[in-house]
C-alpha cells in the first residue's frame, strides 16, 4: 500500500464507518482521519476543497474520491485497488 488515504469524518457517521471498513478490507492500515465535528475550521477547509458538505470525504493521495457511495462504486468497477497501490 503506497497511497496515503485521508478521510474527513465525524464521530457518528454510518457512511464513514462503512468507508473505513471497506478501506481496511482493501488493506489500508494507516487511514488519516480528519474530524470535522471537532474542528469547524477543518469542515470549512473540506467544503472549500471538495465543494461538498457531507462526510465522509475521501482522498487517495491527492485525488478526491468523494463519499462512501463513490468509494464503493470505484471498488465495484475494479478501480480502487489500482488507486490504493499508487
Amino acid at each position: 500500500m503506497t497511497a496515503e488515504v485521508t478521510m474527513y469524518t465525524t464521530a457518528v457517521c454510518p457512511y464513514c464507518i462503512r468507508a473505513e471498513r471497506l478501506l481496511e478490507a482493501k488493506g489500508v492500515t494507516d487511514l488519516k482521519k480528519v474530524r470535522v465535528d471537532l474542528d469547524p475550521q477543518q469542515r470549512m477547509l473540506m467544503m472549500e476543497k471538495t465543494g461538498r458538505r457531507t462526510v465522509p470525504q475521501i482522498y487517495i493521495g491527492d485525488t478526491h474520491v468523494g463519499g462512501f457511495d463513490d468509494l464503493y462504486a470505484l471498488d465495484q468497477a475494479g478501480k480502487l485497488m489500482p488507486m490504493l497501490n499508487g
